[in-house]
């Protein structure tokens, strides 16, 4: 086991682990994981993933911070208003794990960037709060054979699933194709939860982790749904559609394109 006196005792709880162990920590150490949004989503992920001492660790936002952020987006302090949102969340995590190497895009993902972006990671964790975001992020790691977790929110409900390419369902088996305009609001018109976002946020981070250390089942062909309100957890299973345009033997998607962002008009 190669680790420091300080990084034994700091992953000490890890290292006690019956099925992570010191090698598993180095696993962890010499990891990288792209987090796409550093939001709701992206903001308890990052938050855990830097504790858990992931070696690499990159964030892409193209927003700044706001007050309406700070009733979800935890790595975000009041201090932080104005501020890029991949510089307030490095901050954060430099204090929380100086191991960490954080690298930093003020940017937003699309069809001409992701690729090389995601190319240099692990695992890629999707944290956006949009369909057109989501169907890209999927489309680009399957082409690109990256494995990533998805995750959704709205109101009181969540989901996820862990997609690993040529092995499991992918988003597209699932969800055929982006929403039509209006059929779907978002989270700053319909509003959520702000523990909902920690709760998924949390399971996306524990998914890559499972994932680096190869501990444990993935939430692979299979929906992992819940609702807050009567904190029902439930799954669907799903199996690997022979006809998806993407992820199936003969894809009729070989090339990424960006979607127009099916917003919703609440005032029809």
């Amino acid at each position: 086991m190669n680790l420091r006196d300080d990084q034994i005792e700091r992953y000490s709880r890890h290292i006690i682990l019956k099925d992570v162990g010191g090698a598993g920590q180095e696993k962890i150490l010499a990891s990288k994981v792209l987090i796409i949004g550093t939001g709701g989503l992206g903001a308890p992920a990052a938050l855990y993933l830097a504790a858990a001492g992931v070696g690499t660790l990159g964030l892409i936002d193209g927003d700044r911070v706001d007050m309406t952020n700070l009733q979800r987006q935890v790595i975000h302090f009041t201090p932080d208003v104005g501020k890029p949102k991949v510089q307030s969340a490095k901050e954060k995590i430099s204090q929380i794990n100086p191991d960490v190497n954080v690298v930093t895009y003020e940017d937003v993902v699309h069809s001409q960037n992701i690729l090389d972006l995601i190319s240099g990671y692990d695992f890629v964790i999707d944290g956006t709060d949009n369909f057109s975001a989501k169907f890209l992020i999927n489309d680009a790691c399957v082409i690109a054979k990256k494995p990533y977790s998805h995750g959704g929110i709205l109101r009181f409900d969540g989901q996820t699933m862990t997609i690993i390419p040529g092995e499991s369902a992918c988003y597209r088996c699932v969800f055929l194709n982006p929403p039509p305009k209006n059929a779907v609001p978002t989270c700053s018109q319909a509003g959520v939860l702000g523990a909902i976002a920690g709760m998924l946020g949390t399971i996306q981070a524990a998914e890559a982790l499972k994932f680096i250390t190869g501990v444990g089942e993935l939430v692979s062909n299979r929906l992992l749904i819940f609702d807050a309100k009567t904190m029902n957890f439930r799954t669907a299973k799903f199996k690997r559609n022979p006809k998806c345009p993407v992820c199936s033997d003969h894809p009729s998607i070989t090339e990424l394109i960006d979607y127009e962002m099916p917003v919703c008009d609440l005032k029809k």
